[in-house]
């Protein structure tokens, strides 16, 4: 093959490469270390504003008797990180969470952290069900507005007894309590894909480099 051309496949191929792993590397380490996220506090509820995306859902859930709490940020490492408004209802013993998805949906998911650990998470998008006897239980329900999502959540609730205490310290302690254990499991099953995909990067920059050195 004509050098010239040789080298600009070359740098194709390793844009192609690099493009992979700024893409998935990430995901990589999320996957080897979910414990890594940091919850971040930003506004307290008197300071909170709601993105005009998600004030239809705010209102919904205000309606069913949720009150603000405060928006927080959710940082893996070496990505920017995702906004979280948070709400609690103590007589139904839950918090809701609004965010936007990665295409930028307005999503809402319930949590009720156990005693004397363990959590139920209950979502109005696509989640893989995964239960653990009598501590966790996690699963999903696409496009259900937030008063039948809470008539699921409660049920979902039945014959496990949650915690008492539905402050934003909790939401935010329970939150980083969830990426440091019993989310885990369901963490990295969301981000195989991204360690397969640097894998795979990394092999094509390996195989770039080694292929180069020819014997002289």
């Amino acid at each position: 093959m004509n050098p010239l051309a040789e080298l600009l496949l070359v740098l194709v191929v390793l844009g192609m490469a690099v493009k992979l792993l700024l893409l998935n590397f990430w995901r990589a380490v999320l996957f080897l270390s979910p414990g890594s996220v940091r919850l971040r506090p930003e506004t307290d509820a008197e300071r909170m504003q709601l993105p005009p995306e998600l004030a239809p859902l705010a209102g919904q859930l205000q309606a069913l008797g949720f009150m603000p709490l405060g928006c927080h940020v959710e940082k893996p490492r070496f990505q920017k990180g995702t906004a979280s408004y948070d709400f609690a209802h103590p007589g139904e013993h839950t918090f809701a969470t609004l965010h936007f998805s990665p295409q930028g949906e307005p999503r809402v998911y319930l949590l009720t952290p156990l005693a004397p650990e363990g959590f139920v998470l209950t979502a109005d998008y696509k989640r893989p069900g995964f239960e653990v006897p009598g501590r966790y239980r996690s699963g999903g329900f696409p496009g259900v507005p937030p008063e039948r999502l809470l008539q699921a959540h409660r049920m979902r609730l039945q014959g496990l007894k949650p915690l008492e205490d539905f402050t934003w310290a909790e939401r935010l302690r329970s939150g980083q309590a969830w990426y440091r254990g019993l989310g885990q499991r369901e963490i990295r099953r969301q981000n195989l894909q991204g360690v397969l995909w640097t894998v795979v990067a990394l092999a094509i920059v390996a195989g770039l480099f080694l292929g180069s050195e020819r014997p002289v």
